[in-house]
């Protein structure tokens, strides 16, 4: 297997464990990852519109409308008219939703205790700095840098 295989299977492994720890330790708060990842970034950025939520998420490509109207009807999420334009909806996150941010980011931390325990504090930020080469002017990359900014 050529060394540049190698990196693509290991990433695409690498990723779906990272994918498998996060659905175990949310699947008690009946949350996916993609669903936490939107209310993270409302927490973060609210109110968005749907389109501006969908260009700060790395989950979904496109519109996340179906993804949007599961946690509308779960009551973590509410839209809202727009103060500056009347006929937009803006979304925004509600108390439940403010909760279940808190409880699903205590869940996470069972991920993020694996990965600084399985790399040295160097280790993990070159394995940082190696993933932004990959992602840099892609779109996940571009999503994930405006999320940052």
């Amino acid at each position: 297997m050529q060394p540049a295989e190698e990196l693509r299977y290991l990433i695409l492994a690498a990723q779906r464990e990272g994918e498998r720890i996060l659905t175990e330790v949310l699947r008690p708060l009946d949350l996916t990852p993609s669903q936490a990842e939107v209310l993270h970034v409302l927490q973060v950025h609210q109110p968005l519109s749907l389109i501006a939520l969908g260009n700060l998420l790395i989950c979904e490509r496109g519109s996340p409308s179906r993804l949007v109207n599961g946690l509308v009807e779960a009551g973590f999420v509410k839209r809202i008219p727009s103060t500056t334009n009347g006929r937009m909806i803006e979304l925004t996150l509600t108390e439940k939703g403010e909760e279940m941010v808190v409880r699903a980011s205590a869940e996470e931390a069972v991920l993020y205790k694996f990965l600084t325990d399985t790399f040295e504090e160097q280790s993990l930020l070159d394995c940082i700095a190696l993933l932004w080469r990959i992602v840099e002017k892609r779109p996940a990359g571009e999503a994930l840098s405006r999320r940052i900014q």
